[in-house]
């Protein structure tokens, strides 16, 4: 067990000695401030006192949205959806959140989380590759220790990176939003879930959503850790794990409007967050099912990952 944590350690000094992982970390501490400065500068001083009327007037252009059936089903869902929580908070008597506020700025901040999975993949798909670039399997792969600990230090290296970058995000966030925006009392959030509106602590909702885009994080840097040494190309890796970033929930929803297996495919389960939301992907698809799809690739990618590591002749 002590060989993993030095194993580990090597791995986590090899990730922070590189002068581009430092770039990442400041680029992500830089955008959020950006994010913060520009929200300062653009968004209303606070909410509009008529806004019962602006959410009734909302409310009707839904409806006109739902009867125009040239909208897909997907979005004529989302309308629902918000038409549901729009009559809710105005039965309430709930205001919308204020857009200046700490709490809307963290749960826009929450998206950052993309860049995070970016800097993960590059971190993660070089991990392997770059010792083959460099020359260096071989001296590693001499040292008594197995190849499958080998594997494990550096994948648990990537995957605590993109852990301590989360946090960074949602600290850094948490202070940009207080020094721009004030602390204030969270307001209850709502959600439409299981079929119904649904008021969440803001609190535990920022916290669900760092934590639930986290996953997609975790899948998407194991993704390009397996492609990475599969291939020994970091390259490959991070355009083909870029690409499907962009390109696979698209693809997935212009598949679900006509397909049920496509939420069978792995970006159709990788944002657990639509769960909490309640804006479900597609019809059927609950958190447990979303969980075991997710397992079943995890265990796939990982069990390649190890297989190609351990039984090639990577030395050569």
């Amino acid at each position: 067990m002590g060989n993993i944590f030095k194993l580990i350690q090597n791995e986590n000094m090899k990730i922070y000695r590189r002068v581009s992982t430092w770039i990442m970390l400041v680029l992500l501490i830089a955008v959020a401030l950006v994010v913060g400065i520009v929200m300062n500068a653009t968004a209303p001083e606070s909410i509009d006192e008529n806004w019962k009327k602006n959410v009734q007037q909302e409310n009707e252009m839904l409806k006109a949205n739902l009867e125009n059936e040239d909208y897909p089903k997907l979005a004529r869902d989302t309308f629902e959806k918000e038409l549901a929580i729009n009559e809710y908070r105005l039965e309430h008597d709930i205001a919308p959140l204020e857009t200046r506020s700490s709490w809307n700025f963290m749960i826009i901040a929450a998206e950052i989380v993309s860049l995070i999975t970016l800097f993960t993949v590059v971190v993660g798909a070089s991990s392997v590759a770059s010792e083959f670039t460099w020359g260096t399997i071989k001296l590693l792969l001499i040292r008594p220790v197995s190849r499958a600990k080998i594997l494990l230090s550096k994948y648990l290296a990537t995957i605590l990176f993109a852990l301590f970058s989360l946090v960074l995000l949602f600290v850094v966030s948490f202070l940009v939003g207080i020094i721009f925006f004030g602390g204030g009392d969270p307001t209850a959030h709502l959600v439409y879930r299981d079929g119904a509106v649904q008021e969440v602590n803001m609190v535990s909702y920022i916290l669900g959503v760092f934590g639930l885009k986290s996953i997609n994080l975790i899948m998407m840097s194991t993704f390009a850790f397996m492609i990475s040494t599969i291939f020994r190309n970091s390259g490959l890796a991070i355009g083909l794990a870029i690409f499907l970033m962009f390109a696979g929930l698209n693809v997935t929803l212009i598949l679900a409007s006509n397909f049920d297996w496509a939420k069978y495919i792995l970006f159709a389960n990788t944002d657990l967050s639509q769960y909490l939301t309640g804006n479900i992907l597609i019809d059927g698809m609950t958190m447990p099912f979303s969980i075991i799809m997710l397992i079943i690739y995890f265990v796939i990618f990982n069990a390649l990952t190890w297989f190609v590591f351990t039984k090639r002749d990577v030395a050569a």
